[in-house]
Parts: C-alpha cells; structure tokens; sequence
C-alpha cells in the first residue's frame, strides 16, 4: 500500500522549508530577472528563432512517431562510422551495460547528463569499486555538498558563494575566499589533473542524428569537451527521444535551445562523429589519436516508447532542456528543484511520473502546480505542461493518489458551491 497522506506530508515540510529559505529565495530572484533579460535580448536579436522552434516541433513529432524507425536508422549511422550502440530497455539494463563497460577501479569524468540522474549513475559506479567526478561546474559544486540539481541549466543556483567557499577549503585544505573567479580556477586546477587521468569520459547528448550518428553537445564551461575527448573511452547515455532525422536538424536545434535558454550563442559545440582517428600515415585508419579509440552510446528507454503512443503524453518528449519554462513558472522561482525529483519543476511532473521516479513520487509535485500556463506559453516546443499535469492527475485519482485536501475541497465544491 503507498502511503500518499505521509508523501505529502513531506513534500509540504520540503516546499515550506525552501519558501522561507531567505538566501534561496534572492539566489532565485537574481537568477529569473537575469535570465529573462538575457532570453528577450537573445529572441529579439535572432527574430529567426520564432520559425526555427516551429520546424524544430515539426521535426520532433516526426521522429516522436515514427520513434522505432528512427532508432534504426541512428544505430546503422553510428554504427558506420564506428561507434558502439547499445539499446537498454530499462534504466537497469543501462546500468549493467555501463558496468560491463567500466569495469572497476577506474577514474571516470562527467559532462552533465539529467539522463544520467535517471541511472543514479554516480552512485551505482563508485558501489562498483570506481571513482566518479562532476565536471561542469554546478554539477561539481552539488556533488561535494551532496545535494541535488536544483535546475537543468544551472545545477548550483541555490548555492551562495560563501557556501561553495566553504566546501571547496574542505577539498583544498586551505582558506579559500567567496570569490566566484578564485573559487572557478581552483575547481579547474583540480579537475584538470582529472581529465587527463581519466579512464573512461561520460557524457549525456543535446542530440544525436540519424543521417550521420553524430552526437551533439551544447555547453559553455569547455568541461564537456575534454570529458568526451581525453579519456581513451567515451561513453554517452541518451534517451531515445533525442534522435533528430538529420546533421541539419541538430544545429537547428542548438540555435533554439540556446536562444531560449538566454545565450546568443553556446560557447561550445561539439559535434562527435566517430571515435578519435588518422589516415595520414599511407591511408592506413588508426582508431585513437588525440582522443577517445572508443565511443559507446547507449539508447535509453525506460518509458519513453509508452509515452510516445500517447498524443497528449508524448509532448514532453519534445522538450529540448532550455529550462525558460522554470523560470517562467508561478512555483518554481519560489522553490527551486525542491519541486522535483530527477526532474524538476513543472515538466517534470510527467517526467517523474512516467520515466524516473512513479507515480506515488509525482503526485505531490503534480498538485503544486497552478496550471497557470506561463510555462506552454515561453516554450519554444509549445509543451501543454498544464493539459499533461490534468491527464496525470486524473489518473493518478484512480489509483488512489488523491490528497485528501483536494477530495475535502472537491466535496465542498460539489455540496456548496465553493471550496471554502
């Protein structure tokens, strides 16, 4: 029997702990009026984007619905240019195929992957004897604090600089002061040692395309790049719904994700198509050269295919990480990632729900949520997170997941004519 009354019950202690967070709260404030600024300047000087998302949201439904023939074709492109592909039905079976991979003993690098929360693989592969580290440098931050992401952009936008000062003294063993730049470049000193040495390089993917198998990966830090590049094996965890039918497709993508996230333009983008190689010496091919012999991509289900047959559902599939929705949102600018599990915020509610967490899980999240729309109407994909968050919560209704204030106040209304 699931315990709804205690889940919510928690989930409210949770909520009202961060609202009266006074340092979460003006963290948030900055970051929403920040970001904004920094959207609405990106869209008005690429007016293009506008066309842009709307042949991106066609290029999605198309693959959303066509998702095995895409799959297909992804792995005989990568396949040709010789990566390793690898299908895992379940967030187990990716765990397993990782771990076959790895092995033990091994120094491993992360570029930021949400998809990798879904595998808690950090975890799952320092309990198989390895040793993991965080690259980007949020991700970085909520590992030695031992948190959680509170955004799928910016991990650490809780976190003061008199907080990150603190916990990296720990790990320097010396007085570091709160200075963003200072606290910068001794995370960089310190990982840079670790790039080199790494055996295996991790990475999660912005996209991957079917004509050519590339891999596409957006990011602003540099961390990404040598991540995937130094160590001698590259392993990148994608869930299916990333596939994009064409190379073409995949800059179009980096152009809307990245306006709507706020940026002119990503520091960064690297497109990887194929393992690390020369022919320079008499056109012989010698498979690892400056980077990694070998690439694994392992395609992830765990739900998305069952998500996909559904019209209503499927739309959160199309979701391409720009992370404007969060702070667009009435709830999310009050409480961060407290409002989430793997996912956050409101187009995490069906992501925890039907991908990486259950229902039990997502049932609080789902009746946070105001159904106020804001978050549909700054989405460059037009994602119905409010026509989605109804669907879940009438089912989750008949599976018993209905708190009891909302039944109290549903009865009133019904009897009186109002909830109060």
């Amino acid at each position: 029997m699931h315990d709804t009354k205690r889940r919510f019950a928690d989930f409210k202690k949770t909520i009202y702990r961060a609202v009266d967070d006074e340092v979460l709260r003006s963290a948030l404030r900055k970051a929403v009026i920040s970001t904004r600024e920094n959207r609405d300047k990106a869209l008005k000087l690429f007016p293009q984007v506008e066309e842009q998302r709307k042949i991106l949201m066609e290029k999605k439904e198309e693959v959303l619905t066509h998702l095995d023939e895409m799959i297909e074709k992804f792995r005989a492109a990568a396949e040709r240019i010789g990566f390793k592909v690898h299908n895992a039905e379940t967030a187990q079976q990716a765990q397993k195929i990782i771990e076959e991979i790895v092995g033990s003993k091994k120094l491993i690098v992360k570029g930021k992957s949400i998809t990798s929360e879904e595998l808690e693989i950090n975890k799952f592969l320092e309990e198989t004897g390895n040793e993991v580290y965080e690259t980007d440098m949020g991700e970085f931050i909520v590992q030695l604090l031992g948190g959680k992401p509170m955004h799928l952009l910016a991990p650490a936008v809780n976190v003061p600089k008199e907080q990150v000062a603190q916990v990296f003294s720990e790990l320097a063993g010396r007085k570091l002061p709160p200075d963003p730049a200072e606290l910068t470049r001794f995370a960089k000193d310190f990982l840079r040692e670790k790039f080199f040495r790494a055996d295996i390089g991790m990475s999660g993917a912005n996209a991957i395309t079917a004509d050519t198998g590339s891999i596409f990966l957006i990011e602003n830090e540099g961390n990404i790049r040598f991540a995937t590049n130094a160590p001698p094996v590259h392993i990148a965890i994608v869930g299916i719904e990333k596939i994009l039918p064409t190379l073409g497709d995949g800059t179009l993508l980096v152009e809307v994700a990245s306006r709507y996230a706020g940026y002119l333009a990503p520091s960064y983008v690297s497109i990887i198509s194929g393992p690390s190689k020369t022919g320079d010496i008499e056109k012989v091919i010698v498979w690892g050269v400056h980077g990694p012999k070998e690439v694994h991509v392992v395609l992830l289900d765990n739900g998305r295919r069952e998500v996909a047959r559904d019209p209503v559902l499927r739309q959160m599939l199309s979701c391409v990480r720009c992370g404007a929705c969060m702070y667009e949102c009435s709830v999310y600018p009050i409480v961060s990632g407290y409002w989430g599990h793997t996912y956050m915020g409101g187009i995490g509610i069906p992501w925890t729900a039907l991908i990486a967490g259950g229902w039990e899980v997502a049932a609080p999240m789902a009746y946070a949520c105001t159904l106020c729309g804001r978050c549909r109407e700054f989405c460059p994909m037009e994602i119905g997170t409010p026509e989605i968050t109804e669907r879940l919560r009438e089912e989750m209704a008949k599976k018993g997941y209905l708190p009891e204030y909302v039944k109290e106040m549903t009865q009133k209304v019904l009897t009186k004519g109002t909830p109060y």
